[in-house]
């Protein structure tokens, strides 16, 4: 552990403390999620709103285009994009592109931890997102906001180090992370006011042995994908084998199957989705 680590974590106790410098959410993001609870919202409304952040825009129109949908045909325009992913993913999509914005301005000698952080969260997601495609009954779009909402946390942190010339290392941040990420994402989604559901997830997430039901829930995609996550980065971790994981023994055959390496065969199966997902996240 490096000696600037204690420094580290005073900060992140003062962000703890000062609920006020936590980021908030833009209010065009507030404003789409608000019109997409409106009953009688035209698509022509909701894209004049949506236009008004290209950024977003942009990542909607490559999302939607992306092979993950298999469209015969691509959207040519965001009325298009809108009437494929439909009102709720596309909320989901709005919330994801916000996370990101909202940490993307990082000094320079923050951006390569951001991107780094920003990735392995997308991947994850990305993950998660994938199995429930292919399992069925949780929406892909659910899956992956509530895997990267899991660990919005750890994005958090960053606005802790803000003021400082240098970022904590690669193993300190991690260690950080471990600390303070999900307090602090509890504290973040109750002041933004997402769904419930989201912040129960948060809490459960490294949870391995809990099951609130016995049948497969999102929050089991994402405990599934945080284990892949975790032995990628370091195949010696700390944690219990995947077939002792509350969340696998609900999986169904034939997807409970490992490959050669023991991880899921669903999951190493489908690299290639997995990463098509990420490219049209970033």
């Amino acid at each position: 552990m490096s000696s600037d680590y204690a420094i580290y974590r005073d900060l992140v106790s003062q962000l703890q403390r000062g609920e006020e410098r936590l980021p908030s959410l833009p209010s065009l993001t507030f404003q789409i999620r608000s019109a997409l609870q409106t009953p009688n919202i035209t698509l022509q409304q909701l894209e004049r709103l949506i236009s008004r952040d290209p950024g977003l825009s942009a990542l909607l129109v490559k999302h939607a285009s992306s092979a993950f949908y298999r469209q015969a045909r691509p959207a040519q325009s965001l009325r298009d994009v809108i009437s494929v992913l439909g009102l709720r993913q596309v909320g989901n999509i709005t919330m994801a592109h916000s996370v990101k914005s909202l940490f993307a301005a990082c000094g320079p000698a923050y951006k390569q931890l951001f991107l780094d952080s920003w990735r392995r969260l997308l991947t994850k997601s990305s993950t998660a997102a994938v199995m429930a495609r292919h399992l069925g009954g949780i929406a892909p779009d659910h899956a992956l906001l509530a895997s990267l909402l899991s660990e919005v946390g750890s994005l958090v942190l960053l606005s802790a180090f803000q003021g400082t010339e240098k970022p904590p290392s690669a193993d300190d941040y991690h260690r950080l992370c471990r600390e303070y990420s999900r307090s602090l994402g509890v504290i973040l989604l109750k002041r933004w006011a997402v769904d419930e559901e989201y912040i129960q997830i948060i809490r459960q997430t490294g949870d391995w042995f809990a099951s609130a039901s016995p049948r497969l829930a999102c929050i089991d995609l994402v405990n599934l994908s945080l284990h892949h996550a975790i032995l990628e980065r370091d195949p010696q971790a700390n944690i219990p084998p995947l077939t002792e994981l509350a969340a696998y023994r609900k999986l169904p055959p034939p997807f409970d199957e490992l490959d050669l390496d023991g991880r899921l065969y669903l999951i190493s199966h489908h690299q290639e989705e997995i990463r098509e997902l990420v490219s049209s996240m970033m």
